[in-house]
């Protein structure tokens, strides 16, 4: 991985407030349960998927910068492997359903819920290479 070689300054180093590049690492790892809750939302036809706090309180109060990298590492790449074994399985009648995102008010299918984390961890994914260059 091209983060375990930095030392801790740069992997906590916090650029102009922002989070540091074990935040947005501890980050990922703390969504990844909301977008498994909303995946199930889906295939339980839930009218709406479930809210988020858009303050990210947990990724503020987890204190990220005190964990190893390696140990965030693996945590993100745990949880984000359980997703891809839930993602697995589902079936054609799975992919057409739906449900209401609550802040966009806006019908998502699995398909849409997932391209929306994938741009959620590329704007994250790019904080991180900038930080670290």
């Amino acid at each position: 991985n091209l983060l375990l070689h930095l030392d801790e300054n740069q992997l906590n180093h916090k650029p102009n407030g922002a989070w540091s590049i074990k935040e947005n690492i501890g980050h990922l790892a703390d969504l990844e349960p909301l977008w498994q809750g909303r995946l199930q939302d889906i295939l339980q036809k839930e009218t709406y998927l479930r809210y988020t706090d858009l303050q990210n309180t947990a990724t503020d109060a987890a204190n990220h910068n005190q964990k190893p990298i390696a140990l965030l590492i693996q945590e993100f790449t745990n949880l984000r492997t359980i997703t891809l074994d839930l993602l697995k399985d589902l079936s054609p009648s799975d992919m057409r359903k739906s449900a209401l995102h609550p802040r966009m008010q806006t019908p998502m299918r699995i398909v849409d819920l997932f391209y929306f984390v994938a741009e959620h961890d590329e704007h994250h994914l790019k904080t991180i290479e900038i930080s670290r260059t």
